[in-house]
């Protein structure tokens, strides 16, 4: 379903609010609020009724069209969108100078008006676009500790977000225990099973490890050997031996041996 276009009229002349207002209602992404007949009255109107769209007059008694602009940015309102419609071409120079949007002439030409409509809606499309892009990665940047910044280019390019698990569902005869990936402290294997420590206990599921280790993120986990895999948030230390064995220290003070062929790549997770 088409969004609609807020959209308030302003013109001191009857006939001009009422010949756009005729010529908008062709458009079915237009909705009209509201007309008003002076400056004074559409500060009022836009800032209850916070419109998408104001078509203006420039010349106005009271307040004209650019005045309408300065007393409504000193009041700090959200700002709509602006299209002045003017009988003097020299004021389309003034009016972009106030950021207005577009202008057309009077007296109003369909083409010109389609024209400025679909400027409009184009806009508000990627404003729309891009405040909901700002508030998923503000989320995202919340649950996972990713730069804001970062993320946003992600979807500008097209690219997923994340591909891995928040959750794991843990299947224990007939329950289903909920586990969040960001609890998990390390998982070990035994047998057929795997071992997932988390900080609400101990749970078992049938799944292999590399299964897991597909599923969880790479930044965040690593693989130590062949049967445990560490998150590496809850790593207090790697400890060296005499031996040349080295040792994952968990901040609970578990130990997990790390085997040489995962030696370079815990070590690189460890100096980030």
């Amino acid at each position: 379903m088409q969004t609609k276009i807020k959209t308030i009229i302003v013109d001191d002349e009857p006939l001009a609010r009422r010949g756009l207002a005729v010529r908008l209602a062709d458009f079915a992404n237009i909705e009209l609020l509201d007309e008003c007949k002076n400056g004074v009255e559409a500060v009022d109107k836009i800032s209850k009724l916070q419109p998408d769209l104001v078509f203006m007059d420039i010349q106005m008694p009271g307040l004209n069209g650019f005045q309408v602009i300065n007393e409504l940015r000193e009041k700090q309102r959200s700002m709509p969108l602006i299209v002045f419609v003017t009988a003097y071409d020299s004021y389309a120079i003034k009016a972009f100078d106030v950021h207005a949007l577009d202008y057309v002439l009077k007296p109003v030409d369909e083409k010109r008006l389609k024209a400025a409509v679909d400027k409009v809606s184009h806009v508000l499309a990627l404003r729309q676009d891009g405040t909901q892009k700002d508030r998923l990665a503000r989320l995202v940047a919340d649950i996972t500790g990713d730069d804001c910044e970062e993320i946003l280019r992600r979807l500008a390019d097209g690219q997923p977000i994340s591909q891995y698990a928040d959750i794991l569902a843990i299947k224990d005869g007939n329950e289903v225990t909920r586990v969040p990936v960001n609890d998990i402290q390390w998982i070990d294997a035994a047998g057929d099973y795997m071992c997932v420590h988390a900080g609400n206990g101990t749970h078992i599921m049938r799944r292999t490890m590399k299964e897991l280790e597909e599923e969880l993120d790479p930044r965040r986990f690593v693989r130590v050997h062949r049967s445990a895999i560490a998150n590496i948030h809850y790593v207090s230390k790697l400890v060296s031996h005499v031996s040349g064995e080295y040792h994952l220290v968990l901040q609970n003070g578990t130990e997990l041996k790390v085997s040489r062929s995962h030696r370079d790549r815990v070590k690189s997770m460890i100096h980030q």
